[in-house]
């Protein structure tokens, strides 16, 4: 594949593993500069040698803010005024049966799966378009259609982004 992304950045929210790791490596053999992000450095440390070792010529760096945090998603937009590219891929997957699901379980998955997606693309989608070239990708489940019995809150969040 040739997606001519040589002179494009790009910010893969949940890229130290799963899906987010493969669209990191996929973005940088297309030659992107590829923001990786996840819970932690050690695990973005860890994300960027696996990528690394893919392509060697990989132009990667770290940003370790937890982005579900309002806070964090602003450091995030100060860090990085501008990008190209945007995927929403970050996730919590914590079976529980629906009455064990707290408010704060709620609270924590919404601000994960939906809110940080919402807050970076309201920075980052005026800048796309007055550059003329939008691509936000936001990563969903089969759990929407699908759903596990103890995953009701992840299904339903899935369902509310596709």
């Amino acid at each position: 594949m040739h997606l001519q992304l040589q002179d494009k950045t790009s910010l893969v929210g949940g890229s130290t593993a799963g899906i987010g790791l493969a669209i990191a490596e996929t973005l940088a053999v297309e030659g992107a500069r590829v923001i990786v992000n996840g819970r932690g450095a050690c695990r973005v440390k860890r994300a960027i040698g696996s990528i690394h070792a893919a392509v060697a010529v990989a132009r990667l760096e770290a940003l370790t803010p937890d982005l579900p945090k309002a806070d964090a998603v602003a450091e995030a937009a100060r860090r990085l005024p501008g990008v190209d590219i945007f995927v929403n891929g970050l996730d919590v997957y914590v079976p529980k049966p629906f009455g064990q699901i707290t408010d704060a379980d709620w609270t924590a998955i919404i601000e994960t799966h939906f809110l940080n997606g919402v807050r970076l693309s309201r920075h980052y989608l005026p800048r796309m378009e007055s550059a003329g070239w939008r691509r936000i990708i936001v990563i969903s489940s089969e759990s929407a259609v699908n759903t596990p019995v103890k995953m009701v809150h992840y299904a339903v969040i899935s369902d509310f982004c596709t």
